[in-house]
């Protein structure tokens, strides 16, 4: 599970960005949580807008951002971008203590934030394929995904005492300096030891390579698809548990971090499952997909905060799962000299939907409750599961055959397929059905 970690430069990268990770999850909450209690009146929407504006520019600057990452030292890439988002932290949060913050003021650093991120993100998703070996990426996804969430055991609940404490601003302060964290790491890893993968040449044509790359891997296109459902309506937690702690159950800042470490426990439990497996698979990333809608129909429906709270340990778990999945079949079977412009495309993807489904789910919670709202991210996990389903018959990798000892087996073979290349590899997982026989 923690295979990873046996490198020198994982474990030096891993400890700053788990820091690091706190102090974003405490940024986030109180972030959400100003603009919901201080700044408007219970408005989800303008929650839904601040997400939007933050998590945007990811989707509109795909094509350089990807380039960057491919084309620069990733190292230093990624002590840039990460001294700024420091800076930005500062500024947001002598403006809040200060009490001169409005709600124009959150929405330009929100996108600030978002555009400095759309650089950071793809970069530091390739980084870490300098890290560690081909075969332990999957595993060093799958940690990652458990820092950021177990980060969010912390991050949120600390916020939340934090805001009731000292104030919002007190908290924005404390995330910048966590980018210490990561800085510091940034610069102890041992550069002889990392696996710089080859850059992208100078020529014309670049900046759409990794769109024509992905046109050609019908089974990114179907993950992406999935992907971009559950990302644009169904991933929304800050609406989610925001609009449930102080409309639903008028609960406060306190509840509303709480809410957001509960979810991290079932994510952390799904990110350390995906790191076990050697290898991720594409129909885990369906089944999940499928169950996070299972869960999020749950949750909808519980009656009281402390229920609530619990089924969220689902809902973290099968997000994750999904995410982490998805995340480590699109890395693990893109050629290294592509892999920064595929992740640009996969992170605008993921997380450029929110733009269109914050605001949305937003309105949803505004006009018809949280429930409902919720109930959105339900459906969008079925959605997504149905995309993987038909993807599979139309691929002819799921297909029923008549065995000759009179069984019906549902085959699924599962093909990586690069440009130029045949069949890579195949899989094949029999579900068997015995046909009984009566007289």
């Amino acid at each position: 599970m923690f295979r990873s970690l046996s490198g020198i430069n994982y474990r030096l990268w891993f400890a700053g960005a788990l820091v690091s990770n706190v102090g974003t999850w405490m940024q986030r909450t109180a972030q959400d949580w100003i603009v919901l209690t201080m700044l408007t009146d219970n408005d989800a929407v303008a929650v839904g807008i601040t997400m939007a504006l933050q998590l945007g520019p990811q989707l509109l600057l795909v094509p350089w951002s990807g380039l960057i990452a491919d084309r620069f030292d990733r190292r230093k890439l990624l002590m840039l971008t990460q001294s700024l988002m420091a800076l930005l932290g500062v500024a947001l949060g002598v403006m809040v203590l200060f009490g001169v913050a409005e709600l124009w003021h959150v929405y330009g650093f929100a996108f600030a934030l978002g555009v400095v991120s759309a650089i950071d993100a793809p970069a530091r998703q390739a980084f870490v394929s300098e890290l560690v070996s081909e075969k332990d990426l999957p595993n060093a996804v799958a940690l990652n995904s458990a820092s950021f969430n177990a980060a969010r055991l912390v991050g949120p609940a600390a916020a939340g005492v934090l805001t009731v404490a000292v104030g919002a601003g007190w908290v924005f302060l404390i995330n910048a300096l966590t980018f210490a964290a990561t800085l510091l790491s940034l610069a102890l890893l041992r550069r002889g030891q990392l696996r710089v993968a080859a850059r992208a040449p100078r020529e014309p044509g670049q900046l759409l390579e990794g769109f024509r790359y992905v046109a050609q891997r019908p089974d990114i296109v179907a993950i992406m698809v999935a992907v971009f459902i559950v990302g644009t309506f169904g991933l929304n937690f800050a609406i989610f548990t925001a609009t449930m702690a102080r409309v639903e159950f008028d609960h406060g800042a306190g509840e509303f971090g709480l809410l957001s470490s509960v979810l991290a426990i079932g994510s952390v439990t799904g990110a350390l499952l995906s790191a076990r497996r050697e290898k991720p698979q594409m129909r885990v990333v369906f089944i999940s997909a499928a169950a996070f809608g299972v869960a999020c129909a749950i949750s909808a429906v519980m009656p009281t905060f402390t229920t609530f709270a619990i089924s969220l340990v689902l809902v973290g778990l099968t997000s994750i799962t999904f995410m982490t999945t998805a995340n480590s079949m699109v890395q693990t079977t893109t050629e290294p000299v592509m892999r920064g412009r595929v992740m640009a495309l996969y992170m605008a993807i993921f997380v450029g939907g929110t733009p269109l489904g914050a605001p949305i789910v937003g309105a949803v919670a505004n006009a018809f409750g949280p429930r409902w709202a919720i109930g959105v991210a339900a459906i969008a996990g079925i959605l997504a599961a149905i995309v993987g389903l038909v993807w599979m018959v139309v691929s002819n990798d799921l297909r029923l055959r008549r065995h000759p000892t009179r069984r019906i087996r549902f085959v699924l073979s599962h093909s990586v397929r690069r440009p130029g290349d045949r069949a890579v590899a195949e899989e094949e997982l029999a579900v068997e059905e015995t046909v009984a026989r009566r007289a």
